[in-house]
């Protein structure tokens, strides 16, 4: 797939898209959405201040895709190793910070998802054969969260740890069933690191 995205005047940045991207990237949205959660509003206390101070889970995730999303706060992969005594010192610090930082994080990366939904929704609204997708800067940014959640997401479900982990996948044949994800995530990439460069002074 083509297009990147490009500066517009006054700030924010412009994509064309054809309607099978805006499919796809909807699509994508809306599972990653179904992943992360309903927000508190919509199975919690209906009492605002209740809300503000309710605390999360301490345990992390056991799905893999969404532990990539919340990971642990201290320790992780590729840390030095570390004794018996630290490891459940690191588990402590982890759960404690999780517990009081999750549901803050899952209403950002909800947020950054359902204006992703939007802005593509109408986008959608103004032609069959898609359009031009014009984001603010502020729509910039949390357009820049969704993708990278994005591809957090589908980078665990390929198992990509370090960028060199794309290599291989680049080669997959076109029956591994593989090969759409990973041409989803080379391709949000690409559109990643060209919404970055709009936002460049």
């Amino acid at each position: 797939m083509s297009g990147h995205f490009e500066s517009l005047p006054g700030g924010g940045a412009a994509l064309a898209l054809d309607d099978v991207e805006i499919s796809i990237i909807r699509s994508l949205a809306v599972q990653l959405l179904e992943l992360i959660g309903p927000g508190p509003a919509e199975n919690g206390s209906e009492d605002p201040l209740a809300e503000l101070f309710a605390e999360g889970p301490s345990e992390p995730p056991s799905d893999p895709v969404l532990h990539r999303l919340f990971p642990d706060a201290y320790g992780g992969p590729g840390g030095e190793p570390v004794s018996p005594d630290e490891a459940e010192e690191q588990r402590a610090y982890s759960a404690e910070f999780r517990r009081f930082t999750e549901n803050d994080l899952r209403a950002r990366k909800r947020d950054n998802a359902l204006a992703m939904v939007r802005s593509l929704d109408a986008v959608s609204s103004e032609g069959e054969d898609g359009g031009v997708l014009k984001l603010s800067p502020q729509e910039c940014e949390q357009w820049l969260g969704a993708l990278n959640d994005l591809r957090l997401a589908i980078g665990s479900r390929l198992e990509v740890v370090e960028e060199e982990d794309t290599d291989h996948l680049t080669r997959l044949p076109d029956e591994d069933p593989r090969k759409p994800l990973m041409m989803a995530y080379l391709w949000l990439g690409a559109l990643q690191e060209t919404l970055i460069e709009t936002l460049m002074p």
